[in-house]
């Protein structure tokens, strides 16, 4: 690994890290030389690849995380502040997925896909925060999603919930761009994780054929494609992009 790596140094938490997007976010910051905590409330998993990444001479720290509650999330940013005594980069990425409609959505499906995807957010920015305004170039990634971007058949809480967080990317850009803090948003299309394996499954025969048929590029993006993104949006090379909205995509959304 070179000099040349963009992360040096920096102190980074990710939410949803011991899987899918959150695990390539995990190790691509950590090769980048950052200091990477990382939560999941997927305790056996979380701890089994931490001890991989060790393994591999990267600087990983795991803590158990249940973004829908706030005091998991203080108990992390404290065990954050105990170590570190500040944090460089937030990454909201933790999600799940709901497939579900008007027709076929409860009250109960739409509250854990509100409470997940939205106000796992909303209280994670809000406990990072006092750690944020402690580093000298500060910045939160939202993971959103496409479809917070336009709507989609069905997926009404999925829908909710990621175009919440495209608003309140910009909402934190704006407040607390005057104490130096960056906040952008990512907008991942199909990305080839078990997330993605989940809602194939969900759809009729055939559907992924269909999919890859609408995108440009004509493939499912790796997770470590999008992670290469979150990485720069982390660095000092992205110091002047705030309130922006990132798609990744491979062109889907270009003749919307």
């Amino acid at each position: 690994m070179s000099e040349s790596r963009l992360l040096i140094g920096k102190v980074v938490f990710v939410s949803g890290g011991a899987r899918g997007m959150g695990a390539a976010h995990v190790r691509r910051m950590a090769e980048e030389g950052a200091r990477v905590h990382f939560g999941d409330i997927a305790d056996e998993l979380g701890e089994k690849y931490c001890a991989e990444l060790l393994g591999e001479q990267l600087n990983v720290t795991y803590h158990h995380l249940d973004v829908t509650d706030a005091a998991s999330w203080t108990c992390a940013m404290d065990g954050v502040a105990a170590t570190e005594g500040r944090l460089d980069v937030l990454v909201n990425n933790a999600g799940v997925l709901d497939l579900a409609g008007l027709d076929d959505a409860t009250e109960e499906s739409w509250r854990r896909t509100i409470d997940v995807n939205q106000t796992g957010v909303f209280l994670g920015a809000r406990a990072a925060l006092p750690l944020l305004r402690r580093a000298v170039a500060p910045s939160i990634v939202n993971v959103s999603s496409i479809f917070g971007l336009v709507g989609g058949t069905g997926y009404v809480a999925y829908t909710a919930s990621k175009g919440a967080v495209t608003l309140m990317t910009k909402t934190l850009a704006f407040t607390y761009g005057p104490e130096g803090i960056r906040c952008n948003s990512i907008h991942p299309g199909y990305i080839d994780t078990p997330m993605l394996e989940e809602e194939l499954a969900g759809l009729p025969a055939g559907s992924a054929e269909a999919v890859i048929a609408q995108i440009p590029l004509r493939r499912f993006a790796r997770p470590e494609e999008v992670s290469e993104i979150v990485v720069f949006l982390a660095s000092d090379r992205a110091s002047y992009m705030s309130g922006a909205e990132v798609v990744i995509d491979g062109g889907l959304l270009a003749g919307r």
